[in-house]
């Protein structure tokens, strides 16, 4: 059962402080640093390190670059020098100063003789480099739907498309290296839900390579009106919110409310760059569980998304390699239903079932394996009953099995195919022995359990 992280952003979110509080959560630093190593990107590092914010140990997540790529995006005298020198001192000093979707990040000249060089791309370019890495699918799909999302709302902030716009600070390699990390803890700390009730923005204007622009920035509130995400003002003068913290919360968030009691399970705390009054200067991440919810066995409540697209000329091999594809990139479930369609053509449906964040990836796969040209989606509600994985001890080895608890609080076993297939070939008995030897066994030991105790 996947776990369900809930992001406290009273200061704000950023793609570093993201990551961060993963790894603070218990994110594997060696993982991360691994997968990183097979982008197709260079000049680049990352530094992993403890620090102090308000009086809190946290976790700092650092992408340094090398003098070639280097855009000194940190230069908060750049970002905020048109303000007063006491205002910028005390009223807003910036607590992520890196990686915004929107040119003041990257920008072409500043004030104090420092070239502030920016590497464009454009949407198709970053999937590239996603889809050459070593990341796990489930990992990728996450990544292309955050940069779906920034695509969209930078598309619209200068009115282009998804696929002509040019990407300018989320373009260049820390910040892709952000929301790759980013993508890499969760799918290791195997989150499935992210609950985000809102975001705490500050206010007043920040330097883009367009000009002044007001705060939130144009991607920023593109992203947050599209996704319907809820902004609570700060008393901070400056940026809380960076379009690659948005986005992230725009494409990976699957509820906006607390369950009425919960228990925690770990807290991380992930260090923004700055310090200032009024804002702790970090990002909370909570590993919670729904409290009681083992004992009551009601399970897992979420959210999920479907896919479904009607095909008429499409073959049961191509069928069968799709949902292969579908499955192999983290679908919770793929199949095909026979239908008749107009004029009486014999067809399929192709039902896929899969976390919301994943659509857009397993949807490229669709249209890139079938001959739809269409695919329609909506949210369902899913309900599923506690299980854990097992192995039970038969006559014909030992077999794989989850164990299901039902409302009542009897356990059903279900011994997992591919187990019994193997114990089948090992002692060469037929599929129905070893699949009815493992559900008794398995109800003997639950028996055993339940007389021990």
């Amino acid at each position: 059962m996947g776990k369900t992280l809930y992001l406290d952003c009273s200061s704000g979110i950023s793609g570093d402080m993201t990551v961060a509080a993963l790894l603070d959560l218990g994110a594997s630093e060696q993982r991360l640093r691994g997968t990183l190593s097979t982008l197709p990107a260079h000049g680049f590092d990352v530094a992993v390190t403890r620090v102090r914010k308000s009086g809190l140990d946290a976790c700092d997540f650092d992408v340094r670059l090398d003098a070639a790529h280097e855009n000194h995006d940190h230069d908060m005298a750049w970002l905020y020098g048109h303000l007063d020198a006491s205002d910028h001192e005390h009223g807003h000093a910036h607590v992520h100063d890196h990686e915004h979707a929107h040119d003041h990040e990257r920008s072409a000249e500043h004030d104090h003789a420092h070239h502030h060089h920016h590497e464009h791309r454009s949407l198709a370019d970053v999937c590239a480099i996603i889809d050459a890495s070593a990341m796990s699918e489930r990992a990728k799909g996450l990544v292309h739907a955050v940069f779906g999302k920034l695509a969209e709302a930078e598309a619209k902030a200068h009115g282009a498309t998804p696929e002509t716009v040019m990407f300018h600070e989320v373009g260049a390699v820390d910040s892709i290296v952000d929301i790759c990390s980013a993508a890499i803890c969760l799918d290791d700390l195997g989150v499935t839900e992210v609950i985000v009730p809102s975001l705490a923005e500050g206010h007043g204007t920040i330097r883009c390579a367009h000009g002044i622009m007001p705060v939130p920035v144009p991607a920023v509130v593109n992203l947050c009106q599209a996704a319907g995400i809820a902004l609570v003002p700060a008393p901070v003068t400056g940026e809380l919110v960076t379009p690659t913290g948005a986005a992230i919360v725009a494409a990976l968030r699957t509820g906006n409310a607390l369950p009425a009691s919960y228990a925690i399970e770990r807290v991380g705390y992930g260090a923004g760059k700055r310090a200032y009054e009024n804002c702790s200067g970090v990002l909370r991440a909570v590993l919670i569980a729904s409290a009681g919810s083992d004992d009551a066995g009601d399970g897992d409540r979420s959210t999920v998304t479907k896919l479904e697209s009607d095909l008429d000329d499409c073959t049961g091999e191509a069928l069968g390699r799709v949902i292969e594809l579908l499955m192999a990139a983290g679908a919770r479930e793929a199949h095909a239903i026979p239908i008749v369609m107009k004029k009486g053509r014999p067809g399929h449906q192709l039902e896929v079932v899969c976390n919301g964040e994943l659509a857009p990836a397993l949807e490229r796969i669709i249209f890139e394996n079938t001959t739809t040209i269409g695919i329609r989606s909506m949210d369902m509600r899913r309900h599923a009953l506690p299980r854990t994985p097992d192995g039970i001890e038969t006559p014909y080895g030992r077999v794989a099995t989850k164990l299901v608890v039902m409302p009542d609080g009897r356990v059903r076993a279900y011994p997992e195919y591919s187990s019994v297939i193997e114990a089948c070939e090992r002692a060469g008995a037929s599929f129905q022995d070893v699949f009815h030897a493992t559900q008794a066994a398995a109800i003997n030991a639950r028996s055993g359990d339940a007389r021990e105790a």
